[in-house]
């Protein structure tokens, strides 16, 4: 499920980047629904936001320690939900590296293709949106108590710091 959903987030991004680049380089932003979806092409050569403009080999390191992460979390992996979860995340983060390591203006320090805007919002991509999706669901997995392998921390071992899950056979006296 993980390599699915990271294979879907990363073609679906490296596709929508290749048809921005030949339809929108050089030209005019095209406004949709009355202004509230602007497609445009930019590039950033920082993180977010354009945070940290001219650190790209830097921003292309993280992101590798990322995949590798991600990969290695990976071999412990049980649960679905975490499963699309981490996919997101790293087809996200690959969709971004392949970016700095093979665009312009020079391999390793490439700058990364945005091309959707909402009003009062910094320009994104796809791949950003697959980051997004796959925090916000690491925090609902989370706070639900789900684990990577697929079980389930109760409300009462979050809050004493114990290890105990509630698909324990029997409950271990305190």
């Amino acid at each position: 499920m993980l390599v699915a959903v990271a294979c879907a987030a990363l073609a679906l991004d490296v596709i929508s980047k290749i048809i921005v680049v030949a339809t929108l380089q050089d030209r005019p932003p095209i406004r949709l629904l009355g202004g509230l979806l602007t497609l445009r092409e930019t590039r950033n050569s920082g993180a977010a936001f354009s945070i940290g403009t001219g650190y790209t080999i830097i921003f292309t390191v993280i992101a590798c320690g990322v995949v590798v992460a991600i990969v290695r979390t990976a071999r412990n992996l049980r649960s679905v939900p975490w499963a699309v979860c981490l996919g997101l995340l790293l087809g996200g983060a690959l969709g971004n590296l392949v970016d700095r390591v093979l665009r312009a203006p020079a391999p390793f320090q490439g700058h990364v293709v945005d091309w959707i805007e909402w009003p009062h919002w910094p320009v994104f991509n796809l791949a950003d949106s697959a980051i997004v999706c796959g925090g916000v669901l690491a925090v609902l997995l989370a706070a639900r108590g789900l684990q990577l392998d697929g079980t389930r921390m109760t409300g009462r071992d979050a809050a004493d710091g114990t290890d105990e899950r509630d698909d324990a056979p029997e409950e271990k006296s305190r």
